[in-house]
């Protein structure tokens, strides 16, 4: 049982560590059911399920479900908390796996991504067998509601991976364009936490709809901040490669807006991405850029009024520990180096 209290302290910064104390034991208990869900009789889908598990992460978005469900007032469910916890975490695997396939990426959380240590094939499979398992998980709960939010939460992550497939290489992608993918794939998975945690409390409409609001906001900074560590952050940092978001062909806010402030460099910036290297133009060269045009400073405070609506969302709650613990959650979303 205390698997997640020793991950937790290789990857969790000092200012984290509080929040995800308070929760400790039910993260734990999300571990554990995580490897019962995944274990199968099929010894292949055994080996990736534990090799999955094994990578870690920082389980962000169990822990939201977990936290928005105490901050509601249920804590009578820890049966359906814990599955529901452990829903999300397979999913947000699942959409990871898919990624790096899709991405070609070499490396996830520090080790070898699964698609370049098992080959995309069994990738995809091991991806949709996630996708089955979540869904088969929640369907212990009985509950059409929640059932019809993770349909619909799935479809939307579908639908921003293939818009953002069509924009590769479109360096004429718009900023509204460009916030319609991250809501797609990154922003409404932390809604979809917070609102299922607001269900399993029975909570009212008001706290639900507030919740609902509070993780959309979350969702949308932490993917902002996540955009900039791509050009800022080093390979350790990240735990994956660094700069491989232009790489891809994909252009993040950072640079679509550089290059509405500087559209000199575009040349340079379709080359990074036809040689696959910064060869032509350096990650420091971006990085200066940014910062000498206020780019990045732009964008943190962006991340910061997303997180203080996130904030105020909040004050429909009545004051917890849990409620306390989901306001350094947007502390460490916006000033996390990894």
């Amino acid at each position: 049982m205390q698997r997640f209290a020793l991950a937790k302290q290789k990857v969790l910064p000092e200012s984290a560590k509080r929040i995800f104390d308070v929760v400790a034991l039910e993260l734990d208990l999300v571990e554990t059911e995580f490897e019962r869900q995944a274990a199968s009789n099929i010894q292949v889908i055994n080996y990736l399920g534990e090799y999955l598990r094994e990578s870690g992460g920082k389980r962000v978005r169990p822990a939201l479900l977990i936290l928005a469900t105490y901050a509601t007032g249920g804590n009578g469910k820890r049966e359906s908390v814990i599955r529901l916890a452990t829903v999300m975490e397979m999913i947000h695997t699942a959409t990871l796996v898919h990624d790096d396939i899709i991405d070609n990426a070499d490396i996830r959380r520090n080790r070898s991504s699964i698609n370049a240590r098992f080959g995309n094939q069994a990738a995809v499979l091991m991806g949709d067998w996630l996708y089955m398992t979540a869904f088969q998980t929640a369907l212990g709960e009985r509950s059409l509601e929640i059932l019809d939010i993770l349909t619909r939460l799935t479809r939307k992550m579908t639908e921003g991976e293939i818009i953002q497939m069509t924009k590769i290489g479109d360096l004429a992608i718009t900023e509204d364009e460009y916030f319609d993918i991250l809501r797609r794939k990154t922003a409404h998975l932390f809604e979809a936490c917070c609102e299922v945690g607001s269900i399993l409390a029975e909570a009212d409409d008001t706290q639900r709809g507030a919740l609902k609001q509070f993780g959309l906001d979350l969702g949308t900074a932490f993917q902002l901040c996540d955009d900039m560590l791509d050009l800022t952050a080093d390979d350790a940092q990240l735990g994956k490669a660094a700069g491989s978001d232009l790489l891809e062909g994909k252009l993040t806010l950072p640079l679509i807006m550089l290059l509405d402030r500087e559209p000199a460099i575009r040349p340079r910036l379709e080359q990074v991405m036809l040689d696959g290297t910064y060869v032509d133009l350096s990650r420091h060269e971006i990085r200066e850029k940014l910062d000498s045009d206020g780019i990045l400073d732009q964008i943190r405070s962006r991340a910061n009024e997303l997180s203080e609506r996130a904030r105020k969302s909040l004050d429909v709650l009545p004051q917890s520990v849990y409620r306390s613990c989901l306001e350094d959650v947007l502390t460490f979303v916006i000033e996390r180096k990894r």
